[in-house]
């Protein structure tokens, strides 16, 4: 949950709560940026509305699908013990049940623009509105993969070790 303090003076302390961090939302805003100003450069060489905005869509969803999935893979990596801490565990499965919502409405969003481009026929009604959800899918996972093999480098200690990451592997598998 992030959060903005703002003195009011005379001892006042106004705070505004909001949900996740403000790292969080600039990512967000450079993925529908950078969806944007593809779209335009797409609309701009081609001319056609439709594929534009499938590939405009589908980088917006790429870039949030890998930062999402990069944070899950952090929020399983601080993902606390349910017969410990329940009050911590819940409030760690509440940021992933966010991350999940956030991805649902992005590529659903993503989906609803391209079905609603003037154009029609198969492809136009049933296969590009998918595509973005599908390239935000494959991010995700992408990211996901990064992240764990981030974990995994990590893990490595020193060159005397080289011959147990073999072992090491098949433990990660």
């Amino acid at each position: 949950m992030g959060r903005i303090v703002r003195d009011l003076g005379d001892g006042v302390t106004k705070h505004y709560w909001y949900p996740g961090q403000k790292g969080d939302w600039i990512k967000s805003l450079i993925a529908i940026t950078a969806g944007v100003a593809i779209f335009v450069l797409c609309y701009v060489l081609f001319k056609d509305g439709l594929s534009a905005t499938t590939v405009g869509a589908c980088v917006t969803t790429a870039i949030s699908g890998v930062n999402l999935g990069r944070r899950d893979v952090g929020g399983l990596r601080e993902f606390h013990d349910l017969s410990a801490e329940r009050r911590a565990a819940v409030a760690d499965s509440g940021r992933a049940a966010w991350r999940g919502a956030v991805q649902g409405f992005t590529c659903a969003t993503a989906a609803v623009v391209v079905l609603n481009m003037p154009a029609t026929g198969f492809v136009a009604d049933w296969l590009l509105p998918v595509i973005p959800a599908l390239v935000g899918a494959l991010a995700h996972s992408a990211g996901m993969v990064y992240e764990r093999m981030a974990d995994f480098a990590a893990d490595v200690e020193s060159p005397e070790t080289v011959p147990n990451t073999a072992t090491k592997a098949l433990e990660h598998a």
